[in-house]
């Protein structure tokens, strides 16, 4: 039977160009369709690597600091021994202007064994990795020992660690940026900074010392939960009060954590958009040249019919027909679909195109089923005699 409704086929493949063509366009479409949702979905899956909840972003501004560094250090200290005295606040943490979901990037080039990386850069304080309750993979995260050391101490996430040392140990490795040496003293577990849907890049924890201090224009703080905006209001009031800042601005990570997935899920959508009125012409286009044909076979049919072929054969040989025609359509694109993984196209996992790929394959199936049913159902209806009759 399969092999004879491939002979059908392809006997009448020029009548059936066109369908195939459609068809093998419309797996395209839903192959680069899967792609990205299976890509966003393996990265969704990922842990975050922190904890977003009850911490706000506090933008200091422009600070009005004399240009001596004991005195950025005096002011900082002053807030946080001002913040501190709401018991609200459970910890404070000073931090460059790269912090999560935030719109300021900082990178810089790291050197090992003639490896070279360019990760994003995180100057923070010892309070940063409880602030954020960040996840200690091997080593140490920095504290008062780290103070007045020759070389200066970073500590890597995984992905930095990947890309430099492999599979290796990374503790007590020295990089190089240019000439100064920066010895490795923990590993962390990637964190999620940019959102949800998208994966951690290599990054490196950099401890603030004095003369970085007054580039610290961000102010990390996590709260006891549910703070509500009246308390927002008097911290806002009391960080203003003590720093005499311009430009004051208070974020919660999660509505910036919201806003950063709402600009990967906006294009994500309006693509699902676009392929679904594609979807929807095809089906129509599928639908429609099987109701032509069976009006156009209907004393093929009758014939069948009348020399004892029940309804239920006739039905499975107008879908067989169908999905034989949807068969040679994904032959081709499975073909194309494949160089992607080989050809390393938008250099994206292997298995992120083969799921999408089994998936698309699944999705047109189905789609061609759904749409050859009603014809078939309709074809198995005619009546022999009726049929004959016409002709």
């Amino acid at each position: 039977m399969l092999k004879h409704l491939f002979k059908l086929i392809w006997n009448k493949k020029k009548e059936n160009f066109l369908l195939i063509s459609e068809i093998l366009i419309s797996f395209m479409v839903i192959f680069a369709v899967f792609t990205l949702l299976v890509y966003n979905y393996q990265n969704y899956k990922l842990p975050a690597g922190f904890d977003a909840e009850d911490v706000w972003s506090v933008d200091l501004g422009v600070m009005n600091i004399s240009k001596h560094k004991d005195s950025a250090s005096v002011v900082h200290e002053n807030l946080r021994n001002v913040m501190k005295d709401l018991h609200q606040v459970k910890s404070i943490s000073f931090s460059n202007g790269n912090v999560p979901f935030a719109d300021n990037y900082i990178s810089m080039g790291l050197t090992y064994n003639k490896k070279d990386i360019y990760p994003d850069v995180y100057s923070v304080e010892d309070s940063y990795k409880d602030v954020l309750r960040l996840t200690l993979v091997s080593g140490r995260w920095f504290s008062p020992e780290d103070n007045g050391r020759e070389k200066s101490t970073i500590i890597i996430n995984e992905e930095a660690k990947q890309q430099l040392f492999g599979s290796g140990n990374a503790i007590g490795k020295v990089i190089t940026q240019f000439d100064d040496k920066m010895k490795v003293i923990g590993v962390v577990e990637n964190i999620k900074g940019q959102s949800d849907f998208k994966v951690a890049t290599a990054g490196v924890y950099q401890r603030i010392d004095t003369g970085r201090i007054r580039g610290m224009s961000q102010m990390l703080v996590r709260l006891a939960p549910g703070m509500d905006a009246a308390f927002e209001g008097k911290m806002y009031k009391l960080i203003a009060s003590t720093i005499k800042s311009t430009n004051l601005e208070i974020k919660h990570l999660v509505d910036m954590k919201a806003d950063k997935n709402k600009e990967s899920t906006i294009p994500m959508i309006i693509f699902f958009i676009v392929a679904g009125f594609l979807i929807i012409n095809v089906a129509l286009g599928i639908f429609g040249v099987l109701w032509y044909n069976i009006n156009k076979r209907r004393a093929e049919i009758g014939l069948r019919r009348a020399i004892g072929a029940t309804a239920r054969s006739v039905s499975i040989q107008l879908v067989g027909e169908a999905l034989v025609i949807a068969t040679f359509s994904l032959i081709i694109g499975s073909f194309f679909a494949v160089q992607f993984p080989l050809l390393k196209v938008f250099d994206l996992p292997a298995s992120v195109y083969l799921q999408a790929q089994f998936l698309a394959i699944l999705f047109i199936y189905l789609l061609v089923v759904i749409c050859a049913l009603y014809p078939g159902k309709q074809a198995a209806s005619i009546y022999p005699a009726v049929a004959l009759h016409e002709e």
